[in-house]
């Protein structure tokens, strides 16, 4: 496998899809020590720089997205990586707000690639791989601090290797991958808890009483000093700076930002990221006030509560895979004052009851779709599941593919002056994305 892979490299070192092919078989598989070899054999590249460490149901990534804005704002070579990507593998590895090249990408994978041993009897898994690759490329360019987001779980996941770690995350807790981390919420509470580390300090956002008491005893059994954060509080219009009223302005721990992503949700987000840059700042990282201000301001998160256009017509794009990220779309479509059509796709491991339960509403329109080269749910069984749920839904549809399901989607919105929301997958808005080669914007998760 690792001498075909690298003879793979050399000869189409831009496709790397292709190149990670061969290590997909192996899925998803939590456990520590197969990257603690893999690592080892690159030479420990994780212990040559601190890290900061987010974990969470949602909310993961534009945390991330708004600390390695600030941090780069501030002067500070900062590495991002995070999962999955939305259009290409390059977007989980960045340095200084830029996603990695993907010559560089392929380079670095086959230095991975190389340490592992022929015939391993217990291979690193794809996530496993690329997480190297992470580490390798950070310690190749000599970050100052890297914003590493977990995978899933926390304990077991690959990015939890590293001792040097300056503060600990958990966004936010909510019931998902049950399948891996537990049936119940303290379940998957004491696995997200797992990335904290005895005497670091942790941030951590609201969460279901029943997994903030796993997560209370554990920062308590390991000292951690801890923020529990509350809510950014948003400014009256007396308070907005005269500059620009047209923003969205909230006000957090005595900083006052602008919010360029949209939704509910980032009141939230964006105070968690404003509670760890102060933690680094008492620790002696120099962070002045305008380069959070001009960081949170410029940060952008692709794919979540994102407007764009699809054929001359305005659509919103959000990833809304589980019932937490449904509540926090719900919410945001709830201001917008009009009915919705669901153009919506969903794997068949996540909780479509959920979803669901908290997206459709009377007189709403349903329109479902395959997520492409995953496992998709049966699209007769979510049909059936939605008109269960909600009965008085306008309409209830299946459609092939995408491009049909949102044609169809729009002849009836542009009639009866309804929205169109393509949501359920970030798989499913990876693929749209990808098939209109759609880059930058600004969203939230």
């Amino acid at each position: 496998m690792s001498s075909a892979s690298l003879r793979f490299i050399k000869n189409h070192p831009m496709d790397i899809d292709d190149l990670l092919q061969s290590f997909k078989y192996f899925g998803v598989e939590l456990g520590l020590e197969r990257i603690k070899q893999l690592l080892s054999r690159l030479g420990n590249p994780h212990q040559d720089f601190p890290i900061i460490h987010v974990a969470g149901t949602n909310g993961k990534g534009s945390v991330c997205a708004y600390l390695s804005s600030i941090l780069t704002k501030a002067g500070y070579r900062v590495g991002r990586y995070t999962s999955p990507h939305l259009v290409d593998w390059t977007e989980r590895i960045c340095l200084n707000q830029e996603p990695i090249s993907t010559h560089t990408l392929a380079t670095i994978l086959e230095q991975v690639i190389a340490a592992i041993p022929k015939n391993c009897s217990d291979p690193p898994t794809l996530f496993e791989v690329t997480t190297a690759a992470a580490w390798l490329y950070f310690a190749q360019q000599q970050v100052d601090v890297a914003v590493v987001e977990v995978g899933l779980g926390g304990r077991l996941d690959a990015t939890n290797v590293c001792d040097r770690v300056l503060v600990s995350i958990i966004t936010s807790l909510s019931w998902e991958h049950w399948q891996r981390l537990g049936p119940t919420l303290a379940d998957i509470a004491k696995e997200k808890a797992g990335i904290l580390k005895p005497g670091c300090p942790a941030v951590i956002g609201p969460l279901p009483p029943e997994a903030r008491a796993v997560v209370e005893s554990r920062v308590n059994q390991l000292g951690c000093p801890v923020v529990w954060v509350d809510s950014a509080v948003e400014l009256p219009e007396g308070k907005m700076p005269s500059t620009r009223q047209d923003l969205r302005w909230v006000e957090y721990g005595g900083i006052s930002y602008s919010l360029p992503l949209l939704g509910e949700v980032q009141l939230v987000n964006s105070a968690i990221a404003i509670a760890t840059v102060q933690i680094l700042q008492q620790q002696g990282w120099e962070i002045p006030v305008d380069a959070i201000a001009s960081g949170m301001a410029q940060t952008t998160w692709l794919g979540r509560l994102q407007w764009t256009s699809w054929e001359n017509h305005q659509l919103l794009i959000d990833g809304a895979h589980n019932q937490a990220s449904a509540q926090a779309l719900r919410q945001y479509v709830d201001t917008l004052g009009k009915s919705v059509n669901w153009v919506m796709g969903i794997l068949s491991t996540k909780d479509h009851a959920g979803i669901f339960n908290t997206l459709l509403r009377p007189g709403d329109r349903l329109y479902l779709v395959p997520v492409p080269d995953h496992s998709s749910a049966e699209l007769y069984y979510l049909a059936t599941l939605a008109e269960q749920i909600c009965p008085t839904l306008a309409d209830c549809g299946t459609y092939p593919e995408l491009v049909t399901g949102l044609r169809a989607s729009f002849n009836k919105a542009e009639a009866e002056d309804k929205i169109t929301v393509l949501c359920g997958s970030l798989y499913l808005v990876g693929h749209f994305l990808r098939t209109q080669a759609f880059v930058g914007g600004n969203g939230n998760s």
